[in-house]
């Protein structure tokens, strides 16, 4: 893999799209055997866990569903949980099994407010599959169920993580060349 430029960043090869593939592979196996005979709803996180739920929920080979939203943290604190919801959610969630679909965690707020929202609908569980972890960025203390592999504080793109909304499209995953 060689080096690719995104607007005005260059970008060095990270995590090439045959790791990916294996974390995915992995982590579909785990949903396959945790989640048999529950029906679970699977919310993709929009834009960026685009890709990593289409090869995911390729390797899915139980019942379930598929939903997306789309948030958007905003002006937000810890404690006030202020999220923009761009594209919510459309159907009854509760008791349902809910597995969360999203492409890198690092702090974890909105994936915590997304939660609250969730918790407060009456859902059954809550799990979290995520293609990408920064354990150094995380400042919550909620079970993340599915990690692919953690990372460090690099910034990235590809694979659809995106700089200005650009390089989502590669199929590997590139860090800035500082």
């Amino acid at each position: 893999m060689n080096n690719i430029k995104v607007l005005d960043k260059e970008f060095t090869p990270y995590i090439s799209q045959v790791v990916i593939e294996s974390a995915i592979s992995r982590i579909a196996s785990q949903i396959n055997r945790d989640l048999q005979d529950k029906n679970p709803l699977f919310l993709v996180m929009l834009n960026g866990a685009f890709m990593f739920a289409a090869e995911l929920l390729k390797n899915i080979n139980i019942d379930c569903e598929t939903s997306f939203v789309k948030y958007s943290t905003y002006n937000g604190t810890q404690s006030t949980c202020e999220a923009k919801e761009l594209i919510g959610l459309n159907s009854s969630l509760k008791d349902r099994n809910i597995v969360i679909i999203e492409d890198i965690i690092d702090s974890g707020f909105t994936m915590s407010c997304l939660m609250q929202k969730l918790q407060s609908m009456g859902v059954a569980s809550i799990k979290i599959a995520t293609m990408l972890y920064k354990p150094d960025a995380f400042k919550f203390d909620y079970k993340i169920d599915y990690i692919g592999m953690n990372i460090g504080n690099e910034f990235i793109v590809g694979y659809g993580l995106d700089y200005n909304e650009h390089g989502r499209n590669y199929p590997s995953i590139y860090k800035v060349v500082e």
